[in-house]
């Protein structure tokens, strides 16, 4: 059974919830809830699988039901363990779980052949040799009907006799398929007499080498939700004309239950790309650093760049699930990570871009003491010691020498409050040989202090956050931007050509309080006037965080 999830939201009410509860009332299952989760084997998931996750197993936790875990491991030629694994560790990481019913379509691959021979045996099957070309010209296409292969009406000892031979490895990959045995002329492609086996001389790494045919997806699945008792077979509306060969096959296997299928609009998310193909190619292609790269839509690149299991499942839960397709904004699921790392992230000061700035009356060896809390709606998180000192950090952007219209922080001959310290006024400036500022130089105030009676007497528009250059040390930053330039990259020819050649910006002089050296790898701090960093959970070393943007602290793209 799925974990309880106190933190979970509420869950809104969708057609698969009402339909749940619907058949719960009617007592069409007897009582039962057993939903599924099934993924290949063969990549990554990523977010769009978040969201079937959270339906799975989020309905069977709301109706006190079970949710099976289950692979469809019938392709062995792509799949892999390390696939596996990640796919175990990605489904317990958003806070779901699973308990005894783990399970694999390996399992019933006995099944699915007993199966299969019942339908030679009942006439609903046979062995065809056309080659796969063949197969697809005979099959028509939506404006012409199919017609019957030369094969088709092959007895059902020849096709028996046919079928235990391609068990037994008797022929090559290709030389043979079995396929249902429905009607060449419907108008639904996949009723057109669909294969149910293929032959392939390749190991499973399950079952090794005691099969070379292997059932397809379509017969496999139905198979084994029967098998499993589910109740409600919940995918993406892709596979909506697949319906009637599920129906096919449940009402004509002799199984020991007749589950149904319902089909929910998948998740589409703009300057994201969500075919595992295409995924495949841009980490085999190196555009990006591996399937965890943070700027992926993976679950593991999405937790490894700062996203929370909670904001997951907050944005699943906000965009609810339908019958009709959609495109949603990305901004959607920034604004639900900024929700939960707001509520959770602890606070923190990093300068990404720092220019020295040198208080010139402050005294040379001088060290204030000031103090900045770890979350200002959190009292009980306490604060932390921020020293002040004659020599500052500050924010390149922090400082114009020609200011424009607007601008409130640091220009010359005008004021700011440096956060939780003092008010300065600037007094100049230094520029290298190529007019680059090197240095600004100010005055403090030695009255207005933050939070010292008088204080408030000086009236300013800017507030900067700093850092003592002395308390302070240099750490990488990576700051991430979408991977493609263009809404929709999965519609274009060529996704290559929408890539964002800005998506990451490397920085190794940023420059961060001296306690953050110690932040643990995966844990979230707000950088204040910044955004939101994770430290790097691969990358990272003891007393050497490496710090990657998760989201700004609002949707800088609304503005360019």
């Amino acid at each position: 059974m799925s974990k309880p999830d106190s933190s979970a939201p509420a869950p809104a009410s969708n057609f698969v919830r009402n339909i749940v509860a619907e058949d719960l009332k009617a007592n069409t299952h007897q009582g039962r809830v057993a939903t599924r989760f099934p993924p290949e084997p063969n990549g990554y998931l990523h977010i769009g699988h978040a969201k079937s996750i959270c339906l799975n197993f989020g309905i069977a936790r709301d109706f006190g039901g079970v949710c099976h875990m289950r692979f469809d491991d019938t392709n062995p030629t792509k799949e892999d363990t390390e696939y596996v694994d990640s796919i175990l560790d990605a489904v317990t990481w958003l806070g779901f779980g699973w308990g005894e019913h783990l399970y694999y379509a390996s399992d019933y691959f006995e099944k699915c052949y007993e199966y299969a021979e019942f339908l030679i045996i009942k006439g609903k099957a046979y062995v065809d040799s056309l080659s796969a070309e063949d197969i697809r010209a005979y099959r028509g296409n939506l404006t012409e009907p199919g017609k019957p292969s030369p094969y088709r009406d092959r007895s059902v000892e020849e096709n028996l006799d046919l079928f235990r031979r391609m068990r037994a490895g008797e022929f090559a990959d290709g030389a043979h398929v079995l396929r249902a045995k429905i009607d060449m002329s419907s108008p639904n492609m996949n009723l057109r007499d669909p294969a149910l086996y293929r032959i392939r001389h390749y190991p499973h790494w399950r079952t090794g080498n005691t099969w070379c045919i292997y059932p397809m997806y379509d017969f496999a699945h139905a198979v084994s939700d029967a098998q499993e008792r589910i109740t409600h077979s919940v995918c993406t509306l892709e596979f909506e004309d697949h319906r009637p060969l599920y129906d096919w096959v449940v009402e004509t296997c002799p199984v020991p239950s007749r589950p149904r299928q319902y089909e929910f609009a998948r998740l589409n998310l703009t300057y994201t790309m969500m075919s595992k193909r295409k995924l495949l190619d841009l980490v085999t292609e190196k555009h990006v650093d591996g399937w965890d790269d943070p700027r992926m839509p993976t679950i593991v690149g999405l937790r490894r760049r700062g996203y929370t299991a909670g904001a997951l499942r907050l944005f699943c839960e906000r965009i609810g699930v339908s019958k009709s397709d959609s495109l949603i904004d990305v901004s959607v699921l920034e604004d639900c990570l900024r929700d939960d790392l707001n509520e959770h992230a602890r606070r923190g000061v990093a300068v990404i871009d720092p220019v020295r700035l040198v208080i010139t009356n402050f005294p040379v060896d001088g060290v204030e003491v000031c103090h900045a809390p770890n979350h200002p709606q959190k009292a009980d998180w306490g604060s932390r010691e921020v020293p002040f000192t004659r020599e500052l950090w500050i924010e390149r952007e922090d400082f114009m020498a020609e200011p424009v219209k607007g601008f409130f922080r640091l220009t010359p001959g005008g004021m700011v409050r440096l956060r939780y310290a003092y008010v300065v006024k600037c007094t100049g400036f230094t520029v290298d040989a190529d007019g680059q500022v090197t240095e600004v130089q100010a005055e403090y105030f030695p009255d207005s202090r933050s939070g010292t009676p008088g204080a408030d007497t000086y009236k300013v528009k800017g507030n900067m956050h700093w850092l003592s250059v002395a308390h302070s040390s240099a750490v990488e930053v990576r700051n991430y931007d979408r991977l493609f330039s263009d809404a929709n990259p999965g519609a274009a020819d060529d996704f290559r050509t929408l890539l964002n050649p800005n998506s990451i910006a490397v920085r190794h002089d940023s420059q961060v309080e001296n306690g953050l050296l110690q932040a643990e790898p995966g844990s979230h701090w707000q950088f204040e006037r910044k955004g939101y960093y994770c430290v790097d959970n691969r990358d990272s070393a003891a007393g050497r965080p490496v710090f990657n943007l998760a989201v700004t602290l609002k949707d800088t793209w609304q503005k360019r």
